[in-house]
């Protein structure tokens, strides 16, 4: 059984006619009802504390989104907006994805989906952007090095576009890894597999871009072929993936391929390993704005990580490339 976290919060962060609106998790809640919540327990996600968001946000970046939603809202930048509510949602959105990390590594559950929103990978340090306020996924990796006694945490991010904020968050630290496939050249522009962190921090940035118009055999081969072999290397206690469902075929936001039944595929790779390291997965919902395809590729997620299962082996040749550009650092590969 897993655990689904989940605030009301959530819809009253209203974008207005934007791509990330509150429909989207109705979708996915619908679809999950209709399913009998499929063997998920469900929670209500606490609001983040401060202590939790200045781990990974500049104190100013907090006060900012803070008085912007009591003054009402508005534009951010031309991607991002807020609310009156966008504040409290966000709040909720991190602290779930930190209280479901406590969860798991208190021995709660195997894995957590957290269907939270607004999303966070794109928001850096002092910086929202691109649909997003503060970066959920690394304030739950950050409390959950801080606080629950494990070493290392593993970011998988399989949204279309590169997660730049986790990537910088976490540029300088041999604590996280963090693994991007993601369309290039796309949005934000970032992600280059030249890139692979900084300081104590290099070679723990592993950019996985894929061509315009790839589908399921390249994300599921670098999810085999690279992220696995990486991680069994890597030892971390906590599996966190940043899911995004934009490379999906139907979403209208860019032009990947990956079918539904792909990211089912994906996530029983993950609960395998997850199953050999001894260590929880974590799955904070980032894009995917066609709704159906949204809900459906959600579903197929949960679905594989509550029950075992062996994933369609996918060819190593989309990953060879990487595989050889990885391998000196990485020599199980």
């Amino acid at each position: 059984m897993g655990l689904y976290m989940a605030h009301p919060s959530s819809f009253e962060h209203d974008t207005g006619a934007h791509p990330e609106n509150a429909a989207r998790l109705r979708a996915i809640e619908e679809t999950l009802e209709r399913a009998g919540w499929a063997g998920l327990r469900r929670a209500e996600a606490p609001a983040a504390t401060r202590e939790q968001l200045t781990r990974v946000h500049s104190p100013a970046h907090i006060d900012e989104i803070e008085e912007l939603s009591a003054r009402g809202g508005g534009m951010i930048d031309v991607d991002t907006v807020a609310s009156r509510g966008s504040f409290e949602a966000a709040l909720h959105a991190a602290g779930g994805a930190a209280n479901a990390a406590e969860r798991l590594l208190a021995g709660d559950d195997s894995f957590a989906f957290c269907g939270l929103r607004p999303p966070g990978h794109h928001a850096e340090a002092a910086r929202a952007m691109g649909f997003c306020l503060f970066n959920n996924v690394a304030v739950a990796a950050a409390h959950a090095l801080d606080t629950a006694g494990i070493r290392r945490v593993l970011v998988l991010d399989w949204d279309v576009h590169h997660g730049n904020g986790t990537e910088a968050i976490f540029a300088a630290s041999d604590r996280v890894l963090y693994a991007s496939i993601h369309q290039w050249p796309l949005y934000p522009g970032t992600g280059a597999a030249a890139y692979s962190g900084e300081g104590k921090g290099e070679g723990y940035t592993v950019n996985l871009p894929v061509a315009p118009g790839s589908g399921s055999d390249e994300f599921l081969s670098l999810v085999q072929h690279v992220v696995v072999p990486i991680a069994r290397s890597f030892e971390p206690g906590l599996i966190a993936i940043s899911a995004g469902y934009d490379a999906h075929r139907d979403d209208p936001l860019a032009e990947c391929q990956v079918e539904t039944e792909a990211y089912g595929e994906m996530a029983a790779t993950m609960r395998g390993l997850a199953a050999d390291l001894g260590a929880p997965v974590l799955v904070c919902l980032e894009g995917g704005y066609d709704r159906r395809a949204l809900a459906a590729s959600v579903m197929a997620t949960i679905d594989a990580l509550d029950h075992a299962r062996e994933p369609r082996h996918a060819p190593s040749e989309p990953a060879q490339p990487y595989i050889e550009r990885q391998r000196e650092r990485w020599p199980g590969l």
